[in-house]
């Protein structure tokens, strides 16, 4: 038995890279401690640092991510689309439908059934410009709604997940962040250099998976309190979490192409079946004008939303929400970058831009067209009775909004089974991209690591619940998004020099004369 312990040790040590495990598990360990012990501290420290962030950096955020979007589009049309992710002859690794379940999964899928109903609500009440209940508020909670889900956090996955996948399977460098920087200092990026940026992505991947983990608990708990008599408490959102974790640690176990692949794809079916429940058994007509109309709105005025900063002294209203979202996205950008470019061997640079920001941009707003649309469509011509509960409660609003539709019951145990899923499949994806992150960039890293991670994520959403909840949860993304965006940018400028080069011009003939 002794034997078979310290050979496991021994597998364990040898698959892993231990100064960037030993960092970011560090990191981890004293963030549970501190705020498992000292929780009315850490939530005060939390607020602090989202205050100081909003109100001094805001402007940071807002300028990096606009240039993401400009930098993506030029990726879109440059002409070096056609180069694949791997050998120029290369088939992708997935099908098409799974491909896209496991991208749009890991890249959306939590926080888009947990705000799909309470951003449009919010911003029709409060909105930012507009005279607050009318047509015009109406029009900007959809604008700002697909402003937030549309281009902006894809574009952030792409640079992560395209400079990830080229230099992954077309140099065979490591499938971890640390590759990102070896256009601009070489074989360097294997020294303390790459420890660091490995590290320090770790980390921010599990903020931003604790984050949303920490929403799929509260919204697990309000259906649970809609459909039983189970009472919506923290407690009750620590042992969600507890439990579906131990069986998210399972599927990671189980690795992509069977626990995660087949998770995504059952995850994407029940997603469709209920944005087509509420499309056709909601006002069908209001949705699609609202569609169309927030799709025009919102491309004519991006460049001057995109670069909007809130001059109101005394309002909160930036941070809470779009400081908040370019925060979680970043924060997101190494989990779902790498998880991307892990799945994407095989594409094109323009096939990989395509479905990684436009198609999953589309279906955003559309979701938030029909679920928004129709809570807003109910408190504007119905009984209007949605508001005032979802602004006491977000994490209940899509199971009030079905009890407003038929098959109430049934619907809303159909929703509660899909963000369970989606719990599970963030929870999986982002731990498995933290255990190849931690084996240095091993795209089959070693189970006991996967292990590790599965619990750790949990753990952490478990202490920012009871630090503070949903302030907490927004606080911690914005603030590990931060030294993510610096990486973000040194992408960018790797790319270009890298797309460039002479070898890839080769590279793009030979391909095009095939």
């Amino acid at each position: 038995m002794k034997l078979s312990l310290l050979s496991a040790l021994r597998d364990w040590r040898d698959g892993v890279s231990l100064p960037v495990f030993l960092l970011a598990a560090g990191f981890n360990i004293i963030l549970i401690g501190f705020g498992g012990l000292f929780t009315e501290t850490a939530g005060t420290l939390f607020d602090n640092l989202l205050n100081f962030i909003s109100t001094k950096l805001g402007w940071y955020y807002v300028l990096t991510t606009s240039f993401f979007v400009g930098f993506v589009f030029w990726l879109l049309v440059c002409r070096h689309g056609d180069v694949r992710l791997g050998d120029p002859d290369e088939e992708p690794q997935f099908s098409l439908p799974a491909w896209l379940s496991m991208l749009f999964a890991a890249g959306m899928g939590m926080g888009l059934v947990f705000w799909g109903v309470a951003e449009p609500l919010y911003h029709y009440q409060t909105p930012p410009r507009a005279e607050p209940f009318s047509s015009a508020a109406a029009q900007e909670a959809i604008q700002f709604s697909f402003f937030h889900w549309a281009f902006h956090p894809w574009a952030v996955y792409v640079i992560f997940g395209l400079g990830i996948a080229l230099f992954h399977f077309r140099y065979k460098l490591p499938l971890a962040p640390r590759s990102l920087l070896y256009p601009l200092v070489g074989n360097r990026i294997h020294g303390w250099l790459g420890h660091i940026v490995d590290a320090f992505c770790t980390i921010g991947t599990l903020l931003g998976v604790a984050t949303s983990l920490g929403l799929g608990a509260m919204q697990i708990n309000a259906g649970l309190s809609q459909v039983t008599n189970i009472e919506y408490v923290t407690h009750v959102q620590i042992w969600i979490i507890v439990l579906i974790s131990l069986v998210a640690t399972i599927s990671t176990v189980t690795g992509v192409s069977k626990g995660i692949k087949y998770l995504s794809v059952i995850n994407g079916s029940i997603m469709l079946f209920l944005l087509l429940f509420v499309f056709f058994t909601g006002p069908t007509l209001f949705q699609i004008k609202l569609f169309l109309t927030g799709i025009g709105d919102y491309l004519q005025n991006l460049v001057g939303t995109s670069l909007w900063l809130d001059p109101r002294q005394d309002s909160n209203w930036q941070s809470t929400w779009t400081l908040f979202y370019w925060g979680w996205w970043i924060s997101w950008s190494p989990f779902v970058g790498i998880f991307i470019a892990r799945i994407s061997r095989g594409r094109s640079i323009r096939e990989f831009v395509v479905y990684v920001l436009l198609l999953p941009a589309l279906v955003n707003c559309f979701w938030f067209s029909v679920f928004g649309g129709t809570a807003m469509y109910v408190e504007r011509f119905g009984d209007g009775n949605l508001l005032e509960p979802v602004t006491e409660n977000v994490a209940m609003s899509l199971h009030l909004l079905l009890e407003h539709l038929p098959w109430t019951s049934f619907m809303q145990w159909t929703a509660l089974v899909l963000i369970v899923i989606f719990f599970i499949t963030s929870s999986d994806s982002g731990s498995f991209v933290d255990d190849m992150v931690t084996s240095g960039g091993n795209p089959n890293p070693p189970v006991a690591n996967r292990v590790f991670w599965g619990i750790s994520e949990g753990a952490a959403a478990a202490v920012l619940l009871l630090a503070g909840g949903l302030n907490a949860l927004q606080s911690a993304s914005i603030s590990a998004g931060l030294p993510q965006s610096v990486l973000l940018l040194v992408t960018c400028v790797g790319l270009i020099k890298t797309l460039r080069t002479k070898e890839m011009n080769t590279l793009e003939v030979k391909q095009k004369g095939q």
